[in-house]
């Protein structure tokens, strides 16, 4: 797996609700991934129900932070339903079926299918979405946002469109 594949995959188990396998697994996102060390170091020294209620605070009670990328373009808008359809049909596309746990946009699991599949278009395709909860995060003083500055600067670099 190349290097961005395990930060991708590390950042998706950092950034779902913290519980006991996330605790468990903080030596080996810290030792893979240590772009992420902010983050898992703080996590390690921290006990777990805080850093449930934490992670509570920062995403669930306020859409300013939303995990689901396409709430970010359509809100709670009937133009979201079209897609999270797309969403599924690119993991269908590459053999992958989405289980409904979660909606597909949710980050930690585009995270883990960039992750799995190598294709960074969902996230390059939301670039401008992951910079500014980066920066909103970062505002918030939370240290999810290391989380989102590894993933924005592990993406390829944006195309210019060049003048014929």
């Amino acid at each position: 797996m190349p290097s961005d594949a395990v930060l991708y995959q590390a950042a998706a188990l950092c950034l779902t609700y913290p519980d006991d396998d996330l605790v468990a697994r903080l030596p080996l996102i810290r030792e893979a991934a240590p772009q992420l060390r902010e983050f898992t170091d703080h996590a390690a020294v921290t006990p777990l129900n805080e850093l449930a209620a934490h992670y509570v605070r920062v995403f669930d009670f306020r859409n300013r932070h939303s995990l689901y990328l396409s709430w970010w373009r359509d809100g709670d808008t009937r133009r979201r339903g079209m897609s999270l359809v797309r969403f599924k049909e690119l993991y269908r596309q590459h053999g992958l079926e989405f289980c409904d746990e979660e909606l597909p946009d949710f980050l930690p699991a585009v995270l883990e299918f960039t992750a799995r599949t190598g294709s960074t278009d969902l996230l390059t395709g939301h670039r401008d979405v992951l910079v500014e909860l980066r920066t909103r995060l970062t505002d918030f003083g939370t240290p999810y946002a290391s989380v989102l500055g590894a993933v924005c600067a592990a993406l390829p670099p944006a195309r210019t469109r060049r003048r014929p």
